[in-house]
């Protein structure tokens, strides 16, 4: 993909220094998703490993939310008619997303406003990095609606940032847990006021774009690889991945830039 040429048809988008951002912005209706929205944010998370220009992505929502998750009127509804292999349709489709979100090289920001719920906290929490403001509510609300907590790999991440007591408490309850929490928790990396968030969270990411996106790519890919595997096996992962790094005209450039008492700068390579 052409990210300078990139025109999605149910989300925002823009980009800029190396920075994408996705802006959910259907905000009369505080940014649910719906089976379009889903599908195209999920091509474009897969698109993301081949979009070499893209080093960092930050994700938003407009209007003062993050999002309200799925649609009522046109995602929940449509689901309680549908037969058992088009619910399974839908549910790996929507997990998609989030192993998508996991695959892409790129670093993903979150900033988070307001109502942050269901498929939105799903998508928040596969995120990398999350900045949120004190106004942010953020509830994984499937049991209020007769659903099991465990969506779109929630049972699996989630206890992984916030510990396994505290998410089985939001899972089981749908309960919201407040920015305040959210900071204390682990689940927000940390509160910015609102009228500053997307900017924060955009120089973060510029902060990234300039760094060893390659080096960036290898440490989002083994804090993936690293949650099922044995301390030998991960110690030799590292190894291994780190030789690779080792390689990289990046360190060549950060070792030349430090004897000549310069900053480096980092192509990726």
């Amino acid at each position: 993909m052409n990210p300078k040429d990139f025109a999605p048809q149910h989300f925002g988008w823009t980009f800029s220094d190396g920075v994408a951002t996705v802006t959910l912005n259907r905000p009369e209706r505080k940014n649910p998703l719906t089976f379009e929205s889903y599908a195209e944010l999920r091509d474009l998370f897969r698109d993301l490993v081949y979009a070499s220009d893209v080093k960092a992505v930050v994700i938003a929502g407009a209007g003062g939310n993050f999002s309200s998750g799925g649609d009522v009127h046109e995602i929940i509804g449509p689901l309680t008619g549908m037969d058992i292999p088009g619910l399974l349709k839908f549910t790996r489709m929507t997990g998609d997303l989030v192993k998508a979100m996991r695959a892409c090289p790129q670093p993903i920001i979150a900033a988070l406003d307001g109502i942050c719920v269901g498929a939105g906290a799903i998508v928040a929490m596969a995120s990398d990095i999350r900045l949120a403001s004190p106004a942010t509510k953020t509830a994984f609300l499937f049991t209020r609606v007769g659903l099991a907590g465990c969506d779109m790999g929630a049972c699996a991440i989630l206890p992984r940032i916030i510990g396994q007591g505290r998410a089985s408490e939001l899972l089981f309850t749908g309960r919201v847990m407040s920015a305040e929490e959210g900071a204390a928790w682990g689940f927000h990396n940390r509160l910015v006021a609102a009228d500053q968030l997307l900017g924060e969270a955009e120089a973060l990411a510029r902060s990234l774009a300039v760094g060893p996106t390659f080096a960036h790519g290898i440490t989002k890919m083994q804090l993936n690889n690293e949650w099922a595997v044995s301390l030998e096996t991960a110690i030799e992962m590292e190894a291994q991945a780190q030789a690779i790094c080792m390689a990289t005209n990046d360190f060549r450039r950060a070792f030349e830039a430090f004897a000549a008492k310069q900053t480096p700068e980092f192509k990726g390579d």
